[in-house]
């Protein structure tokens, strides 16, 4: 089956470009500069190509990459056991911003504002890299820390507010035994497979202070975004932090 649409890479550079010139972000020298959310499913055979891309990406300082899986596949004879509806919401959410209606596996959206084939290794590379480009001052740095029982969140103030603040918390690796559907006796494993997202609060472009309780039970890693719009209309992602092991 094929989930892979045409798409206009030039239209989303020529966004990128405009964007720029708008507003940056400004984050520690050491901090995730750009996010990849790769929307996926274990029920889409041309999605393992993307998801082994995600992981090669993992662990870079400069990048947050997170495993959004859908559930719109559902039906092609296998359940997804990642799957859930707020992640399909999310990528419609997106695509309604963006305003083409290009929802499909596999999809990656970079920064929140770009979608592009999710295994296309070297167009998300050009993509990130005029991202790298801005110029990072004036709007607000995350410092994310944590101890054995709790999360520590400092936003600093800044431009580019309003935002909305989103913590996501994620499983680094996860592997599943497929037994029906397209990808029917593979093992596959997923990088960064986000397990919760929640809303901790709106960003006025004030200074903001978390201290969120994590369980003790899980060897869960935790992101923090800071993104424009809200759940229905989600825009520029404008900064970002992560837990180590990431």
């Amino acid at each position: 089956m094929s989930h892979l649409p045409r798409l206009m890479l030039a239209c989303g550079l020529t966004m990128l470009m405009s964007l720029a010139a708008f507003n940056a972000v400004s984050q520690p020298s050491d901090a995730p500069r750009n996010v990849v959310e790769l929307f996926t499913s274990q029920g889409c055979a041309s999605c393992l190509p993307a998801d082994k891309l995600l992981t090669s990406l993992a662990g870079r300082p400069d990048l947050v990459v997170l495993t959004l899986p859908i559930d719109y596949w559902d039906y092609n004879g296998w359940k997804d056991t990642f799957a859930s509806p707020a992640f399909t919401a999310r990528q419609k959410a997106y695509a309604e911003v963006r305003g083409d209606g290009q929802i499909y596996t596999p999809q990656a959206v970079l920064n929140g504002l770009i979608a592009v084939v999710g295994s296309n290794a070297e167009e998300i590379e050009t993509i990130l890299t005029r991202f790298s480009e801005r110029s990072f001052a004036e709007t607000a740095k995350i410092r994310l820390s944590e101890t054995a029982s709790s999360l520590h969140i400092d936003i600093t103030a800044g431009k580019g507010a309003p935002a909305s603040i989103y913590l996501f918390r994620v499983e680094p690796t996860s592997t599943v035994q497929i037994r029906r559907g397209e990808n029917a006796g593979r093992s596959l494993t997923y990088t960064n497979v986000v397990k919760a997202m929640d809303k901790l609060g709106d960003w006025t472009g004030a200074e903001a202070t978390f201290e969120i309780p994590k369980p003790t039970d899980t060897q869960a890693g935790y992101v923090v975004l800071l993104q424009r719009g809200d759940l229905e209309r989600p825009g520029e992602i404008l900064a970002a932090a992560k837990t180590s092991g990431l």
